[in-house]
């Protein structure tokens, strides 16, 4: 995806471009890349690819929700900042947690904040499970891209989210993974609004996004610890 393609997707996404974030994310582009020589960051090399399969990618999280109106949104397995950087970005208003466990991870997201020059975003070098008490029920957007089972995330990230907030989770072909998830949505007191399928311009690569809203508040008690909800997820048992 060249820049001129780039444009013109993220125009159809109802995003009004503008020269300070086209040049902000030219500094990331090129950052990405150098950084990359040295320490790996991501398998995607290219310019082109970096705009289709990072930037672009990120960007389509808007396609089912308006984060004009959303105050907080964390990131969980940032990486090299997708979404949540390129999201901070394109909507200032939102106050932005990076989170990630992998130092070289967020040493590069600490020098591109600096270099784009961006406030309210926070990296925190952490995982996930480490930092819930300090985010309990107090996020309006959780969401993760690419990262780990369906069913383990969410035990993971809906305890940080809002009661009546979203936890959003970005993958390609899910629907299994989905099916398999639908009884720890409703024993983590949520409910699935929308699982959106589409494909990305040019490579046509699949795509879900998959929207889940928080009913009630989460219990600090009911959070169990890491290494239960890897050993056993939430599965309904047989009868």
């Amino acid at each position: 995806m060249n820049i001129d393609e780039f444009k013109k997707e993220v125009i159809k996404l109802g995003i009004n471009l503008t020269k300070e974030q086209l040049d902000k994310l030219e500094i990331y582009c090129d950052f990405l890349m150098e950084y990359n020589k040295h320490t790996n960051l991501t398998a995607i090399k290219t310019k082109e690819e970096i705009y289709l399969k990072h930037f672009y990618d990120s960007l389509t999280l808007i396609k089912v929700i308006d984060l004009t109106k959303e105050n907080t949104l964390l990131d969980i397995g940032s990486g090299a900042g997708f979404p949540g950087m390129v999201l901070k970005i394109f909507f200032p208003n939102l106050h932005v947690y990076l989170v990630d466990s992998n130092n070289k991870k967020t040493k590069f997201l600490e020098a591109l904040k600096n270099k784009i020059n961006v406030d309210n975003l926070e990296v925190i070098n952490n995982r996930l499970e480490n930092i819930t008490k300090d985010f309990l029920n107090s996020i309006d957007v959780v969401t993760a891209r690419a990262v780990t089972n369906l069913t383990v995330l969410l035990e993971l990230a809906i305890p940080l989210v809002k009661e009546k907030k979203y936890f959003i989770a970005m993958k390609g072909n899910v629907k299994e993974e989905l099916n398999n998830s639908l009884y720890a949505i409703d024993v983590l007191k949520c409910k699935l609004i929308e699982n959106k399928e589409f494909a990305l311009p040019i490579d046509n690569s699949n795509r879900s996004l998959i929207v889940i809203q928080k009913k009630d508040k989460t219990n600090i008690k009911d959070v169990r610890p890491y290494e239960k909800i890897i050993k056993k997820p939430l599965q309904k048992k047989d009868k």
